[in-house]
């Protein structure tokens, strides 16, 4: 016997939901449902294409950046190339349900650059995208579409690329085909993608620890979905606010106020999905800035009320989303010295504003203060890099090169270096999850110099999330009483949380470069900062 939603519900009360987001109740009964062996055969494709472009980069991200061993991936090789993250989530709780199949259409993995890098352009775009369609129209027909996205995503010629690529894939699925995308917290969504697609579901945390349980939540839903037992209706609000990526942690107020918000709107009520998208200030698109999408069964009023609730509620704390201190790089150099004197270390540096991985104003202001035993993780330099493989590097060669600045005037000039090769590898990716990535291959260097301390220089940019990573590359993170990083919140993870680090700076240059918390120096093309709070004047809402 079938055991209902609601007669569950009736039986335990509402209060018994209390801290569940996606509840036991949903995960009884689908349970119940998918074990039988009359449940209605599924075919659900899934597609991964993520992005988190930087539009104010002087550097497009091309086809080279997303090709490399083991990228682009399909069939298994796709499904399972980010087993802790959203596809891995999808892709482990669609295969307990009964008569589901998962096929991994031809998808480009994280490009070369890392995390973030400059414009995508077109050709690269409708390269990747044409061929996804061109399989899905090869392998149908489909019962549902997954999409493991970011939502920042920019691509010169194309607005809204993620949308778009819903709105093709839509074309060729049909409507009666469900079509659901996971994204990151930093994407700048508006109600566009779901005009194409069903169902979207958010990140909540950053540093980003739930990506695998979105996609756990992604392949009920769809399941659901595609089975009659869920009824997608959405409602999207956009309080006018707009915050650099380093001021969204959620580990403190007001950030980690409005994740339990929606968290405790998910336990309250069955079926209710509430994704906070904070934005990304760094991509210039007009839909950027902090957005709520909420999902129920069908039932549109709720969906409205709730999105009204959480935008409201943040636009009621406006002023307190900007109240993280960021030190200029001489003060942090300072302030750590004088930790490190007075005995709290380790210390983290932690350099925010570095989008392209070639900034040396952290390095700079290390030397010309003489801070000792300090870890310089990392500047990258492909081309320092490239030369270093000619020459077939070793540990223990001695070293005198200029190194990093160049790309750009945010990356500042090159530094020389004089030390001892220290170590020669691959670099780990700053993750140690089994990813596919395409650090794993590269080759870094490190290098000894000064009192005690040790640059590593990488081919593009590198966030290192957590002090263990160095140990991939044969660098002890213990030896040292401070760590310079290249990240904004994400270090947090390993750092913070573990309690590893006694002492945390966060610094920028002196110069509003892109990256740094002065977005009204940044020169936007299509987003007009001044309709923001706190950018512009008389800004009232709703």
């Amino acid at each position: 016997m079938k055991i209902t939603r609601r007669e569950i519900i009736k039986a335990i009360g509402p209060a018994s939901l209390a801290g569940v987001s996606l509840g036991f109740t949903a995960q009884a009964a689908e349970k119940s449902a998918s074990s039988k062996p009359s449940a209605k055969p599924l075919r659900i494709a899934a597609i991964y294409f993520v992005h988190e472009t930087v539009t104010f980069l002087p550097y497009d991200t091309t086809l080279e950046d997303f090709i490399y061993e083991g990228s682009p991936a399909r069939g298994e090789a796709l499904l399972s190339s980010d087993p802790q993250g959203a596809m891995g989530g999808f892709v482990k709780v669609a295969r307990e349900h009964a008569n589901v199949e998962v096929i991994g259409i031809e998808s480009p993995l994280m490009p070369k650059t890392g995390s973030a890098s400059g414009w995508i352009d077109k050709t690269t775009y409708d390269h990747f995208v044409n061929k996804m369609i061109d399989e899905l129209k090869a392998q149908g027909p489909w019962d549902c579409v997954y999409l493991a996205l970011h939502g920042a995503m920019g691509v010169r010629g194309v607005e809204r690329p993620e949308a778009e690529l819903a709105r093709r894939v839509r074309a060729v699925v049909g409507p009666k085909a469900f079509i659901g995308g996971t994204f990151d917290p930093h994407g700048n969504e508006d109600p566009e993608f779901l005009r194409h697609a069903n169902l979207a579901f958010c990140v909540k945390y950053y540093p980003h620890y739930d990506y695998y349980l979105q996609g756990e939540r992604m392949a009920r839903a769809l399941i659901r979905c595609a089975r009659g037992d869920y009824k997608p209706t959405t409602a999207t609000r956009k309080p006018p606010m707009i915050t650099p990526s380093v001021l969204q942690w959620t580990g403190q107020s007001p950030w980690m106020d409005m994740v339990q918000r929606a968290l405790v709107w998910e336990a309250r009520l069955p079926d209710v999905y509430v994704s906070f998208y904070y934005g990304f200030a760094f991509m210039d698109s007009a839909e950027a800035g902090m957005t709520f999408q909420v999902m129920t069964n069908g039932d549109p009023e709720l969906a409205n009320k709730i999105a009204d609730d959480m935008a409201l509620t943040a636009w009621r704390r406006r002023e307190e989303f900007y109240a993280t201190k960021v030190l200029s790089m001489k003060e942090g150099v300072a302030k750590a010295k004088e930790a490190m004197k007075a005995g709290k270390t380790p210390i983290v540096l932690a350099d925010h504003s570095d989008r392209s991985g070639a900034a040396t104003w952290l390095l700079r202001e290390v030397i010309d203060q003489k801070l000792s035993n300090t870890l310089i993780a990392t500047v990258a330099d492909k081309d320092t890099i490239e030369a270093l493989r000619k020459k077939g590097v070793k540990v223990g060669d001695k070293f005198d090169m200029l190194v990093g600045g160049k790309l750009d005037v945010s990356a500042g000039e090159p530094v020389r270096i004089v030390g001892t090769v220290n170590t020669v590898s691959g670099g780990s990716g700053g993750r140690r999850d089994g990813r596919v990535s395409a650090a794993a291959s590269q080759l870094w260097v490190s290098v000894k110099f000064g009192d005690g301390n040790v640059l590593v220089i990488s081919p593009y940019l590198h966030q290192n999330t957590e002090p263990d990573a160095f140990l991939d590359i044969g660098i002890n993170p213990d030896s040292f009483k401070a760590i310079a990083i290249k990240s904004r919140v994400h270090f947090r993870r390993g750092y913070y949380d573990s309690g590893y680090a006694k002492t945390i700076l966060l610094v920028e240059p002196d110069q509003p470069f892109v990256g740094t918390v002065r977005l009204d120096a940044l020169d936007y093309k299509h987003l007009d900062l001044k309709k923001f709070y706190p950018y512009g004047k008389n800004i009232s809402y709703p």
